[in-house]
């Protein structure tokens, strides 16, 4: 009995098996992915023209700190912070009374000292008178030469202290080294100050001004004919943010020697600064213009895309697929940038849609509505 029951279910699965089988519909066959919807461009040759860009500095062509040389209290300042100065103005006054009384002392010693020499000139004139007649001892001659040696030396030594005491006078007053722009002033009037310590002010020279920056040694050469270049051009031209200085510059010199830490070599820069606009410290981007001599490959840089560090573009074949390229690439200019190795001119590559293509991917142009 038990046998019969098992040989039944044993039928019944297998019937069950053979049903679900049969109504299972065939496997349709995977089809190719559908094509990229794209736009194209063909690529092309065209003269580049555009800036190489440096980080640079304004500076000064001359500036110097005004530094106390005689210590003692400000008495006078004969300018207003921010001034434009000429060569010699009066622009400190130091307290100059202790320099004047010293200097009057200085002066009556050395009147001292040369009524001593006078005196003893007149003894030793009058003691080889007396030893042309044998009337006075050899000794007292030899004296009175060594009396007048020693006055002599006395006022000497009395003109150089009158001198060094007239200088502390002098320097009581601070005149302009230069003419240029004026700082603001570091002290007031009654501040003490201290010689050689003590900053008062700075003083730069404003027009014209200078623009300094660094030149990967590479481009020396490009840079030593630029700068032999007469006069002035659009080649150097400054930016600050999206504004560019309305005047161009000039190579005014180059470093006389490459840094070894950075392969790289100072170079100045000078600009008209009439309108007082450029100041020293402020920071701008220097902008050279660059004019390739031979066309350049210049390609929408939207259609590239990076992988790894590296550049490729999709070339468009005849069977309307695509195939990656890699490229190397050189100046961005604006949208666009230059290709030096990897496309031809002809040549077309996907420009929109570059995201959602693969190796070999089938493309298709977007319908124009």
């Amino acid at each position: 009995m038990f046998s019969s029951y098992r040989l039944y279910f044993i039928v019944l699965t297998a019937l069950g098996f053979a049903s679900a089988c049969s109504n299972q519909q065939p496997a349709t066959p995977a089809g190719p992915p559908p094509a990229v919807a794209v736009t194209i461009d063909t690529v092309e040759q065209t003269a580049a023209v555009y800036h190489d860009e440096y980080p640079g500095t304004v500076v000064a062509l001359n500036q110097t700190d005004i530094r106390a040389q005689v210590s003692g209290y400000i008495t006078g300042i004969y300018f207003r912070d921010g001034d434009k100065v000429q060569k010699g103005q009066k622009l400190y006054s130091i307290d100059a009374q202790v320099y004047n009384a010293n200097y009057q002392q200085a002066q009556a010693n050395l009147e001292v000292q040369e009524t001593n020499l006078l005196k003893a000139q007149k003894d030793a004139d009058r003691y080889h008178e007396l030893d042309k007649n044998d009337a006075i001892a050899k000794q007292q001659v030899d004296y009175a030469d060594a009396a007048l040696a020693a006055a002599k030396k006395q006022v000497e030594a009395a003109k150089a202290a009158l001198s060094s005491v007239k200088s502390s006078v002098n320097f009581a007053t601070i005149y302009a080294p230069f003419s240029g722009t004026i700082g603001i002033s570091q002290v007031k009037e009654g501040t003490a100050v201290v010689a050689g310590q003590t900053v008062l002010n700075t003083i730069s020279t404003n027009d014209p001004i200078a623009v300094d920056f660094e030149v990967n040694q590479q481009d020396l050469y490009r840079f030593t004919q630029l700068q032999q270049k007469p006069g002035t051009d659009s080649t150097f031209t400054l930016a600050f943010g999206t504004d560019i200085y309305p005047f161009p510059g000039k190579i005014s010199l180059i470093d006389r020697a490459v840094n070894p830490q950075t392969g790289t070599i100072k170079t100045r820069l000078s600009f008209n600064n009439g309108k007082d606009m450029l100041k020293p410290g402020m920071t701008t981007l220097v902008r050279v213009l660059n004019k390739q001599n031979t066309a350049a490959v210049i390609i929408p840089y939207k259609a590239v895309t990076e992988q790894l560090g590296e550049f490729f573009v999709y070339v468009v074949t005849d069977s309307s697929t695509v195939n990656q390229r890699k490229l190397k690439l050189s100046k961005q200019i604006g949208k666009n940038i230059i290709v030096t190795d990897g496309l031809a001119a002809g040549e077309k590559i996907a420009v929109e849609g570059v995201q959602n293509l693969r190796e070999g991917a089938k493309i298709v142009l977007p319908v124009k509505q």
